[in-house]
């Protein structure tokens, strides 16, 4: 075990640091003394989530970065290195996009290629790209946004399932081949969290409204999903699953793996039938 917290005061990288979970994470670290990048696609919500890093007692520097480019992601490390007074020891590869409401079928390719591109590439390119700079640290860490979707499966959310699942995959991997070193990987995944993830990704029709109604009323903040996540890296934890009900999802789907998935059927059914009659 590390003394002091991995968390504290590190030198990070965030991507998708302008909204949701990677400012929620960014701020988190900046909180705990944190010197931050805050990668965006965005830079101007790069720019205000950098300034808000400063003010809770960190410090932050803004950077923009399409995750989807490899050449965006060099770049993104170039600039880590040349910004951070240290080495960075901790990347968070959270950059990612939410996609639904349509049967695999129907989604349209563009919309598979696009949810691949940042959900899944993004996370490859970020572990390639950063993955030998840490294991030259001492100790250090990689966190991996995934999702419950990673291993839930639910109907009508085909790209985001996939690269979810992938997402946590080579997170596996990557736990397995840093096994003995001083680097840590953990896999977030969440189930409903209060962000703006429907409004900037492509979740149509009414299963748009359904999703936010639910993310309203169940959904966890941000900044709790933020501080769980951060502690379980402290504490070694590959798997972060913060939510009572995503722990759950994950034992049926162990347990009972075919009566979770005729029950996850018949609940989709229900959950259109409603929507049909609304």
């Amino acid at each position: 075990m590390f003394g002091k917290k991995l968390s504290d005061k590190a030198c990070a990288v965030v991507t998708g640091a302008g909204s949701g979970i990677g400012q929620a994470l960014a701020l988190e670290l900046g909180r705990r003394g944190g010197r931050v990048i805050c990668a965006d696609i965005n830079l101007a919500s790069a720019e205000q989530t950098a300034a808000q890093v400063t003010r809770v007692g960190g410090r932050g520097w803004a950077v923009a970065c399409d995750v989807s480019k490899l050449e965006q992601v060099e770049k993104l490390a170039a600039e880590a290195d040349r910004l951070l007074p240290s080495p960075v020891n901790l990347v968070i590869n959270n950059a990612g996009v939410g996609i639904g409401g349509q049967p695999i079928g129907e989604m349209s390719m563009a919309d598979w290629e696009w949810t691949v591109g940042i959900n899944f590439w993004g996370v490859v390119y970020g572990c390639h790209v950063f993955t030998p700079k840490l294991k030259a640290r001492e100790r250090a860490g990689i966190i991996n946004v995934a999702s419950t979707a990673s291993f839930s499966a639910a109907p009508l959310m085909g790209p985001y399932n996939a690269t979810k699942a992938a997402a946590l995959a080579v997170s596996e991997t990557l736990a397995a081949e840093l096994a003995g070193t001083g680097v840590r990987v953990t896999a977030l995944c969440p189930t409903l969290v209060k962000t703006n993830i429907s409004a900037n990704g492509r979740i149509r029709g009414r299963s748009n409204d359904l999703f936010n109604r639910l993310m309203n009323r169940f959904g966890m903040s941000a900044e709790q999903v933020a501080r769980v996540t951060l502690d379980g890296l402290d504490r070694g934890q590959l798997y972060v699953l913060p939510q009572f009900d995503a722990r759950m999802i994950w034992r049926m789907k162990r347990l009972i793996p075919r009566s979770y998935a005729l029950g996850t059927g018949l609940i989709n059914r229900f959950i259109a039938a409603r929507l049909t009659e609304s």
